[in-house]
């Protein structure tokens, strides 16, 4: 890209009513979220309880409703090309983001197993009664199981999955799930559109941490702080958690029929926004599609 470009994407950016739209909602949600939870204790006071559940209701519906309406509210003129960097790219992020989505849900598994552990009865001729076979008799069968395994393998006070990654697995996962949808978009004020819920997972992300130092929502100690993060794999790369860290992760505490469904579902989609588009409604139309 020359300077000259670059200079009109910048002055583009600056000018376009859907790029202010697009910016501009989400960041009149992450600033009411700020303000009114970060003054939560004395507008309580000052309100009484309903009528601030009342006032952030009110604030919180207001920004969506913006945020929606930005959305929708597109500069079709602004179309940009899609091209196979950005397709890789969004497959990358998209599977990202969904996988780590998936890992907070319950582990997945296949409903049936073969069970090995079976034990055959036969009956003793001479006294009726029924014995168990030797160990060497003992046969298999299928053992029809839940999908989903509830069980929770983790002891307290040990890290363990996506906290190795992020203290905000539900925060960056939409962010970065956003990112790959943000390299999909056919137009500049939706590619922004997609993007912003980035900036709302650092700050909200950051928000949380210092509420919670405070002792305010919640808690958060010194020592989980120092060997988490809330940017992605901050704490792993820095070298912050026990040897094996990494390896723990993918081998051991990853759900890995989750992360295949997660991945699949971002090949599906990336794969079918593929095709080209040709003229700006369809471009406009593919945005979220």
């Amino acid at each position: 890209m020359t300077m000259a470009s670059r200079i009109r994407s910048l002055q583009y950016l600056s000018s376009s009513s859907g790029v202010r739209w697009a910016a501009g909602g989400w960041m009149l949600f992450i600033t009411e979220n700020l303000i009114l939870s970060e003054n939560r204790t004395a507008l309580i006071e000052k309100l009484g309880d309903a009528n601030y559940h009342n006032l952030y209701g009110i604030c919180s519906t207001s920004a969506v409703g913006s945020i929606v309406y930005a959305y929708f509210y597109n500069n079709s003129a602004s179309v940009v090309r899609k091209t196979l960097p950005l397709h890789a790219a969004s497959f990358a992020f998209l599977s990202m983001g969904l996988t780590m989505a998936s890992q907070i849900l319950p582990k997945l598994q296949i409903p049936v197993a073969l069970d090995a552990s079976k034990e055959e009865s036969v009956r003793d001729s001479n006294n009726l009664s029924t014995v168990p076979t030797p160990v060497s008799a003992k046969s298999s069968a299928f053992q029809v199981r839940c999908p989903f395994d509830f069980a929770n393998p983790q002891t307290e006070g040990e890290l363990w999955g996506t906290e190795r990654v992020t203290r905000h697995a539900g925060l960056w996962s939409m962010a970065i799930t956003g990112l790959g949808q943000a390299c999909l978009a056919s137009t500049l004020p939706h590619r922004v559109w997609w993007s912003m819920p980035t900036l709302m997972a650092l700050i909200g992300g950051w928000h949380t941490d210092s509420r919670f130092e405070r002792g305010m929502g919640g808690t958060l100690s010194e020592d989980y702080k120092a060997k988490t993060s809330n940017i992605p794999f901050a704490a792993l790369i820095a070298g912050k958690q026990e040897s094996g860290a990494w390896e723990s992760l993918l081998f051991k505490e990853i759900k890995p029929l989750n992360a295949l469904l997660a991945t699949s579902l971002a090949a599906f989609w990336v794969m079918r926004r593929k095709g080209s588009q040709t003229t700006i409604s369809k471009a406009f139309a593919a945005s979220f599609k």
